[in-house]
């Protein structure tokens, strides 16, 4: 069942890059005590994900922060090396905070997953955006298609703060 708002995120560890390699990090971490924004796409280096979605969030940055939001983290079902290089090559990897859902284990536990084994991708993330206020889904917004990043953009979230 797909999580939604004015639900609690659920307690999962996620995998981030750290200065000294790769660190555990909890959704507790993440999210408890912080307004975060949070957009999830189906993969790291895919062309909608990186030529659209990311840049949209460092593009608003700025206005993102204005109003109120402690943190943006990007999710995606692929390993914290990947996510590190990912970081790297945007230039993000100071701005955005990059969580590794390697398992996939935050996307079921949201109930945000997709089989995406047809393309050879096993199981992946839905594209969406979520604003997390202490913990708690505020707003969720879900693509209908992964190769759109329309109602998870940056500027959509910005209607919704």
């Amino acid at each position: 069942m797909t999580i939604m708002p004015g639900e609690t995120i659920p307690a999962v560890n996620f995998r981030s890059p750290g200065p000294d390699g790769p660190t555990t990090i909890t959704s507790a971490d993440v999210f408890s005590g912080k307004k975060v924004v949070l957009f999830a796409v189906p993969g790291a280096f895919t062309p909608t994900c990186t030529m659209n979605h990311l840049p949209g969030y460092l593009e608003h940055e700025r206005e993102l922060r204005e109003r109120g939001v402690d943190t943006i983290a990007v999710t995606a079902v692929n390993d914290v090396h990947v996510m590190r290089a990912w970081a790297e090559a945007t230039g993000a990897a100071d701005r955005i905070l990059f969580l590794a859902d390697g398992n996939a284990e935050f996307a079921r536990a949201v109930g945000l997953e997709m089989d995406m084994s047809g393309g050879g991708m096993g199981t992946r993330s839905k594209r969406y955006s979520m604003l997390i206020e202490n913990g708690v889904v505020r707003a969720l917004n879900v693509e209908e298609s992964p190769g759109r990043a329309d109602t998870s953009s940056a500027a959509a979230m910005l209607e919704s703060l």
